[in-house]
């Protein structure tokens, strides 16, 4: 899942305007949400589950993710989603650390882009290359890092939940997993509030300076 942050959930009336915005975000959206999946699938296999393999959900193919509602909701809304991945525990070696392991391939394949496209964007400053390219690329930093960061928060069910109930007592554990029922309604509530009361982009905004300044130079926030 993913929050609209820095006006990527911003309403847009004017046809022209709109289109524009969607050319614009189409690809970025499309990249970083294959990619985040693609993760999670590939380790998912490498420890022993192939559920997600023989779905066909080790590829950087959109159609092999993405949620009808759930992206073009992206384009529009302040919060989004794709198709989870799918993961039979039992299949894995090690269930629990296991379970945990793959969600987070997803947070660290989409931290490792942030940094990639950062470096591009340092690339195409030194050579003075601006306009759309500049802008889409400095736009895949943004969204990359955004979710990987929103999808560590430890709400069921983003990926950050899976890795502290790994990380919790077993007696902790199994009362913390029992949110999973209200999680996706508390997520929901954050992004919402997040609208007008900066709940998440207080601590992400700081993180994705930081980020950006290690990779692309400079704050593109």
């Amino acid at each position: 899942m993913l929050p609209g942050r820095s006006g990527w959930g911003t309403m847009i009336t004017d046809p022209v305007a709109l289109f524009l915005h969607m050319v614009k975000r189409a690809p970025v959206i499309l990249f970083a949400l294959s990619f985040h999946e693609l993760a999670h699938a590939w380790l998912a296999d490498r420890l022993g589950d192939p559920t997600a393999r023989r779905a066909g959900r080790i590829s950087l193919n959109p159609l092999r993710h993405l949620d009808p509602i759930g992206t073009i909701a992206l384009f529009f809304f302040p919060f989004g989603w794709a198709k989870p991945v799918p993961v039979n525990p039992y299949f894995l070696r090690r269930q629990i650390r296991d379970f945990a392991l793959t969600a987070l391939a997803g947070p660290v394949a989409n931290l490792i882009a942030g940094l990639a496209f950062g470096l591009v964007s340092r690339l195409l400053a030194v050579f003075h290359v601006g306009g759309f390219f500049l802008e889409l690329v400095q736009l895949s930093v943004l969204m990359n890092f955004a979710l990987a960061l929103f999808n560590l928060i430890p709400i069921p069910p983003l990926d950050g939940s899976r890795v502290l109930y790994y990380l919790l007592p077993s007696r902790y554990g199994s009362e913390y997993i029992k949110l999973e029922r209200f999680g996706i309604f508390i997520v929901l509530g954050l992004v919402l509030l997040d609208q007008t009361v900066p709940v998440l982009n207080i601590w992400m905004d700081p993180v994705i300076i930081l980020l950006c300044r290690l990779s692309a130079g400079r704050a593109i926030i």
